[in-house]
């Protein structure tokens, strides 16, 4: 489909729904009635609690811990897979990187290299605790997209600051959209190949999932292991 071609179904499409086109606004679209829940009504401990919740029935695994506590946790959770090699994004705290393990970081890497490595290490940018989604906005700390698609192994570390209820809150907190997003519910599997159910089809088979509880001492849970 060439781009006139595309623009002139866009327009008809518009046309059809009333929609204003890019950069206009008009009053019957900001009139539009918007009753869907904006804000989410659980307290921080029901919120976190939720979202491990909805991981797990996903088939993550989800372990809590202490910011201070964080780096032990990690090695801890490496190890327990049995791998050594791993990628991670170039602005990983170097703390995070036990050095009884392989890294190679992000800088350029090809395709293959990062293919055959073991699993992968990132931090996250949000996560919705109603669909049990981690949301990853690739900076630096996230790195390229590819990091979470290719190895099997993704060991994912979320703050419980970053949680959020509902999907529009996650929109509030993100005032300046990406130019890429990646969400995340679980480990990548389907099922729409004859019903059976096929992991690793379009990411990696396993999720591991590092709740920080790093809001305050009002708020905290006690960090659990599983």
């Amino acid at each position: 489909m060439n781009e006139f071609t595309r623009r002139a179904i866009l327009d008809r499409v518009r046309l059809a729904t009333h929609f204003p086109s890019k950069g206009q606004t008009t009053d019957s679209y900001l009139n539009l009635p918007r009753t869907y829940l904006s804000s989410g009504q659980l307290c921080p401990e029901d919120r976190v609690a939720l979202m491990i919740e909805r991981l797990r029935e996903y088939g993550a695994d989800v372990v809590e811990s202490t910011v201070k506590d964080l780096p032990a946790a990690i090695a801890t959770q490496l190890e327990a897979g049995g791998r050594h090699s791993f990628v991670a994004p170039p602005g990983i705290p170097p703390a995070w990187r036990d050095k009884k393990f392989d890294w190679k970081i992000d800088r350029h890497l090809t395709h293959d290299e990062i293919e055959q490595a073991e699993g992968v290490l990132t931090a996250s940018y949000c996560g919705v605790a109603d669909s049990g989604t981690i949301v990853l906005h690739h900076s630096p700390t996230v790195g390229r997209r590819i990091l979470t698609l290719l190895p099997d192994w993704h060991l994912c570390i979320l703050n419980a600051s970053q949680i959020v209820e509902s999907l529009p809150e996650y929109f509030q907190r993100c005032t300046q959209p990406p130019a890429v997003a990646t969400f995340i519910s679980g480990p990548s599997a389907t099922a729409d190949i004859e019903m059976t159910r096929i992991k690793g089809v379009h990411g990696p088979r396993f999720l591991n999932v590092i709740l920080v509880n790093d809001q305050s001492a009002s708020h905290s849970r006690a960090p659990k292991r599983h």
